[in-house]
């Protein structure tokens, strides 16, 4: 047995076996086809004494949820899902996670992104890390547990495995919680979002994603006159007024707003939230890939993405359309955006028109939760911390949190060997892979955790 081996340990092996099967199930989405990955991970679990249903609005495209109550909870039942709550009145604990990918090209990757191969300390494939890798820690933690015969003495273990995220959740985590929440209620939740290592000024960090921003998309609209193209001067330009437009947004930004869960971060890496200018610019002169992913956890953001004019080549539009992708801290909404368009453009030359507007979710930094997850960080790996973090885009998180209000909502799969700075440019890129090690350590993890809060 090699060091690595006997650095993974059973449970660890198992997710790995997990992983490499779920990676060669392709469920590039669209169109998912997330049928036959559920029911491989459906029969693994009712196999270890799981309660299975799969659940969808489309058959082709189920979402998994598997349930492990204590002995008292009596025998499975065909409306043994449909409880809105422990039966003990303990806590339920989910796992969340999902089994469709984004797409991949395998002529940019040194191994096929179907293959799961293991090679070089890693598991290669789309999904790697976002998330099988995460399903099948979550998952082999769970089946181990149930296998050697525990069952909580409180509360319920719930595993949720869900289809469609990565288009919106439609016949997903937003379909499962509207359509039957009482299959999904939970009080506790980990999903995606956070774990990932890294340093800062000498300090080990994990970040628990404890918010997501909203999305609050507007476009920007310049009017002209319109005329033949062969005579500039003969129509007023719509599009040449977008000019200084652009140039505005990409000098600044709004200027920083911060929130509990930005706050916490920037004590979290010992720089002073008074000071959030002063905060970034510390962290930039540290490591300026720090920067450019924490910054945008501190305020609203603008980022052009789409512009638009005239639909012919010989035709001075009367009219230019810029379309922003506008990501909001929670507890911020339309009047704190429509601030900083003042602020950042001013208030003449164009329209605003919003066209989609989404609250962003959070859960509460300090709960009982959170406590479980630094101290078993700090048992790990001595001297690490844990920090909050929000998270710029979103997850199926939102839907739980939105379903269920009470529920505490974490982000988090530990890695330890494989920092931040090497993961997050693979997630949706070529090369996705994991070190096997932090398989490992992520399904101690789970299993830790559910022996910890459901006894």
């Amino acid at each position: 047995m090699s060091a690595q081996d006997s650095e993974i340990g059973q449970p660890g092996t198992e997710a790995q076996d997990l992983l490499q099967a779920l990676i060669r199930f392709n469920t590039v989405n669209p169109p998912g086809n997330e049928l036959a990955a559920q029911e491989f991970l459906a029969e693994h679990l009712t196999d270890a004494g799981f309660r299975c249903e799969l659940l969808g609005a489309d058959p082709a495209r189920p979402n998994l949820i598997a349930r492990l109550g204590g002995a008292n909870h009596g025998p499975a039942t065909a409306r043994g899902g449909d409880r809105g709550a422990a039966q003990d009145g303990g806590p339920r604990l989910c796992y969340l996670g999902h089994v469709d990918t984004v797409l991949a090209d395998p002529s940019e990757w040194t191994h096929d992104p179907w293959s799961g191969d293991l090679a070089d300390g890693f598991v290669w494939g789309r999904g790697a890390l976002d998330m099988k890798s995460q399903v099948a820690a979550e998952v082999a933690a769970a089946a181990s547990l149930a296998r050697e015969g525990w069952r909580p003495a409180r509360g319920e273990l719930l595993i949720v495995a869900v289809a469609d995220e990565e288009t919106g959740g439609a016949w997903g985590a937003r379909w499962i919680t509207t359509t039957h929440p009482e299959k999904v209620r939970c009080d506790l939740l980990v999903n995606e979002g956070g774990g990932a290592v890294f340093e800062y000024a000498g300090r080990r960090c994990y970040g628990v994603c404890c918010a997501e921003k909203g999305v609050f998309r507007f476009t920007l609209t310049t009017d002209g006159v319109a005329g033949h193209a062969s005579m500039p001067a003969m129509g007023d330009n719509a599009l040449l007024k977008m000019a200084p437009v652009l140039q505005r947004l990409g000098a600044r930004q709004p200027a920083y707003q911060l929130t509990d869960v930005s706050q916490a971060l920037l004590r979290g890496l010992g720089e002073d939230p008074a000071d959030p200018a002063g905060a970034i610019a510390q962290v930039r002169a540290v490591d300026p890939r720090l920067a450019v992913m924490f910054e945008p956890m501190l305020g609203v953001t603008f980022t052009p993405t789409r512009i638009s004019a005239s639909e012919k080549i010989n035709v001075i539009p009367s009219r230019a359309e810029l379309r922003v992708d506008c990501r909001v801290p929670p507890g911020l909404g339309e009047e704190e955006v429509r601030r900083g368009i003042t602020e950042v453009l001013g208030e003449d030359g164009f329209r605003v028109d919003f066209t989609e507007r989404v609250r962003g979710n959070h859960s509460a930094v300090r709960t009982e939760l959170m406590g479980e997850i630094s101290r078993w960080i700090a048992e790990r790996d001595p001297g690490a911390e844990v920090v909050p973090i929000m998270l710029p885009g979103f997850s199926d998180s939102r839907h739980f949190r939105e379903a269920f209000p009470e529920c505490v909502a974490y982000g988090f799969c530990p890695h330890r060997h494989q920092p931040l700075m090497h993961s997050a440019p693979l997630i949706h890129g070529a090369d996705e892979r994991i070190d096997v090690r932090d398989v490992a350590f992520a399904a101690e993890f789970f299993r830790d955790l559910a022996l910890r809060v459901l006894g």
